[in-house]
């Protein structure tokens, strides 16, 4: 099949959240309506990009109301020093009587600069949690240590029913969905990096891998406080999405992983696990990117995320980056893995923020 590439701009959104648009009329399939409709301009798509963030939550549940918090009261547990970077074990206020674990890395060198650039890691499924993106587990996906190794500030959370987080009540939580859920958690973990004296607040991007890949795309669709968002391995289109005939019976359908208590349960209790009944898809997440640099490891053998369903996915939204004059910021790779983050890949992200950030990454051995 013919190969997607997509080269990178140094020319990026760093400093806002939305670049130049420019008035061009296409077309642009809704979800909602089950139909392409016409953007006749730049005007029309902010009234659509904030339906799709309504749809978003009637499938998620409401974002809870964010005010400013005067303290995140940062509780440290444990503290790791390494060559590079200190690691802290912490918990943070995110509301009451809402405390979210997190490992925090801090990079020690003299030749860094005052201000640092800071990465959300968010972790792939595994009861590990956040350990998996400290580089237990399985190979090629500890990106939350190598950012730090690389002078990043990085912070990691764990996602509810995983990690410190593993006996979250879905029962009794507040939130709709764990997904949301986490969504907040994110949010609240893009707060702790702002509120830091040592972080550019304009350099905050966030990246995972699975389900931190579409965790990464949800939190940059309600957050565009992040200029740059990494998924590998985390998405394709909900019509190419399958599972074997043991999960669909374990689920009770098609989408049935995606309705777990853990993610969004309305897409099993609203929409019957119908998905022409789901108001979003994933080319609308992306849309709601734009122009933010996004970047997507798509493998061909990903036997999760059809591969195929992403590549029809990126064409459903090229027109949206092109409206705001950003094509180059749409970035994909494919590469000849399997349910993956190859190191190739790795490096090119990092190499990626890199330049988005201006940044002059400490040297690993690894490169």
């Amino acid at each position: 099949m013919d190969r997607l590439i997509t080269f990178i701009s140094l020319a990026v959104f760093v400093g806002t959240s939305f670049g130049q648009k420019m008035d061009r009329s296409f077309d642009f399939y809704s979800s909602e309506k089950n139909q392409y409709i016409k953007i006749a301009d730049s005007s029309i798509w902010e009234l659509q990009r904030m339906q799709i963030l309504k749809n978003l939550e009637s499938v998620m549940g409401a974002l809870p109301h964010r005010t400013k918090k005067s303290s995140l009261d940062i509780q440290i547990s444990d503290t790791l020093i390494e060559t590079r970077y200190t690691r802290y074990t912490l918990t943070f206020l995110a509301a009451e009587n809402e405390r979210v674990p997190a490992y925090l890395y801090i990079p020690m060198g003299q030749d860094l600069p005052k201000l640092l650039p800071a990465m959300v890691a968010l972790h792939p499924t595994g009861m590990a949690g956040k350990k998996i993106v400290d580089g237990e587990g399985l190979a090629n996906r500890g990106y939350a240590r190598e950012l730090a190794e690389r002078g990043y500030v990085v912070i990691a959370p764990d996602y509810p029913s995983f990690g410190d987080l593993e006996n979250f009540d879905f029962t009794t939580t507040r939130y709709a969905s764990g997904t949301m859920a986490a969504i907040f958690y994110h949010m609240c973990c893009v707060d702790l990096l702002t509120q830091r004296n040592d972080v550019d607040q304009n350099k905050i991007g966030v990246i995972g891998h699975s389900l931190g890949g579409h965790n990464a795309m949800f939190l940059g669709a309600f957050d565009d406080r992040l200029k740059i968002i990494i998924s590998s391995c985390g998405w394709t289109q909900m019509e190419f999405y399958d599972v074997g005939p043991s999960a669909l019976e374990r689920y009770g359908g098609r989408l049935g992983p995606w309705a777990q208590d853990r993610y969004m349960p309305r897409i099993r209790d609203v929409y019957s696990l119908d998905g022409h009944e789901l108001p979003f898809n994933f080319h609308e997440i992306v849309a709601l990117l734009a122009p933010r640099l996004f970047f997507s490891n798509s493998p061909l053998n990903d036997s999760n995320f059809a591969v195929s369903g992403v590549v029809k996915g990126i064409e459903e939204v090229k027109e949206v980056y092109q409206l705001y004059d950003a094509e180059k910021n749409l970035v994909v790779r494919y590469p000849e893995a399997e349910h993956d983050f190859p190191i190739e890949i790795r490096m090119e992200a990092y190499q990626t923020i890199d330049r988005l950030f201006n940044y002059t990454p400490l040297k690993l051995t690894m490169e």
